[in-house]
């Protein structure tokens, strides 16, 4: 119920407070909603709606309003697709009191909302025995297994995952936790999402999946092989093992068989390169597309069906990968490994590989962590990687 007038000054509600504000009055309503900061911007946005659609392979990114996707690894599955009712960015601090027809009508909405009498608690499982219904594998032996499919030559990559729960901190905060990772992972898609019926989830995110500028430059990158950073390391003196450069080659061709398949010639390509990712470094290869020139505005969304799930989160062939991790993973990753991100605001998509992330429920969190592993892959050092990446989010939130 809307009051009849304004209960608070939005000018006066600073960073974490108008987050806190925005979200606390979508939850209320039971509206769903998705916060984001893009990397190398401090802008922060939340998008909230009380419209949730399926999202699923049929769908064009193009052809949609502004919102937001966030899609499973699973292709099979139906993903959702956020359209913005009500928009709120947060500019220096501040809610930005932009002159556009949603930003006037969303800043209405939030004036008129009243004080919480008590804390309203983001959506989340009330169990989690639907989620995890065995132990997962010994992590060591999977990627051992892995190794021995490889060498039959029925792959050349195989991604395994693993996922650690840890008990909820009583006084823990999503909003809190988003601030963290926004102030510890400059460089990558920073996301808070909270969806009735399906939960709530957290990530800092590296990896592009697609990109696309102005309706004119599409984008996409190959991410792949880790390492510890250490701040003030120069990045041009980090040395890489052969089976991580191999890992990272693997991933660039994978994208590049992609365009081949759609008979695109005209990209350009870039690295690779190293890039810092919170306290880890990865390579990092960029590829990009001048869609005027090559009269392919769709690109975008052909090349996110061509291109989930990526070597890099599944592995090479496609179909072998997932035969494999289907029968010997052990649970299912849900939105792990999916993707997620805005699309069709401020004229560009942006969407993201969901890595680095964590789920909440109702009595743990739950973060989730994949390796690249090939024929020259050790399982002790997988499972160390795996654990710097789990890490790379507990360390901040907690």
């Amino acid at each position: 119920m809307k009051s009849t007038e304004f209960l608070f000054d939005t000018h006066t509600l600073t960073d974490a407070g108008a987050i806190h504000r925005i979200a606390q009055a979508g939850l209320r309503n039971g509206y769903a909603l998705a916060a984001w900061k893009l990397p190398g911007s401090t802008i922060k946005s939340i998008l909230l709606t009380d419209e949730v659609r399926s999202f699923s392979a049929e769908d064009q990114l193009e052809s949609l309003e502004g919102g937001f996707v966030f899609c499973p690894f699973n292709r099979q599955e139906a993903g959702y697709y956020l359209k913005a009712d009500l928009l709120f960015k947060i500019k220096d601090e501040k809610i930005s009191h932009e002159e556009t027809p949603l930003a006037v009508t969303s800043l209405e909405w939030l004036k008129n909302q009243p004080e919480p009498a008590a804390p309203v608690s983001f959506y989340r499982p009330s169990s989690e025995t639907h989620l995890f219904r065995k132990p997962q594998p010994d992590f060591k032996k999977l990627v051992d297994e892995c190794v021995q499919y490889i060498a039959t030559g029925r792959a050349e990559k195989i991604v395994p995952s693993r996922y650690k729960a840890i008990p909820l901190p009583s006084d823990f905060n999503p909003i809190v936790a988003f601030q963290k990772l926004c102030a510890a992972h400059p460089h990558a898609l920073v996301s808070l999402v909270s969806i009735p019926t399906v939960g709530t989830w957290l990530g800092a995110s590296p990896e592009i999946l697609v990109q696309v500028e102005d309706h004119a430059i599409f984008r996409t990158v190959a991410l792949a092989g880790t390492q510890p950073y250490t701040p003030g390391a120069n990045l041009k003196e980090v040395a890489w093992t052969q089976k991580e450069i191999e890992e990272q080659a693997l991933v660039s061709r994978y994208i590049i068989n992609c365009f081949k398949k759609i008979r695109l010639r005209e990209f350009e390509e870039h690295g690779p390169k190293t890039v810092v990712a919170g306290n880890l470094l990865h390579l990092k290869t960029d590829f990009s597309v001048d869609l005027k020139a090559t009269h392919f505005p769709q690109l975008a969304s052909v090349m996110l069906n061509l291109l989930h799930p990526t070597s890099a989160i599944c592995g090479m062939p496609m179909e072998a990968a997932l035969h494999f991790l289907k029968n010997h993973e052990g649970y299912t990753r849900q939105f792990y490994s999916g993707f997620l991100g805005p699309v069709n605001i401020n004229n560009t998509i942006q969407v993201y590989v969901n890595l680095r992330c964590m789920q909440l429920t109702a009595q743990s969190l739950i973060c989730y962590a994949g390796c690249g592993v090939t024929i020259d892959s050790l399982p002790q050092k997988e499972w160390d990687e795996t654990e710097m990446k789990l890490n790379s989010l507990l360390t901040v939130v907690l």
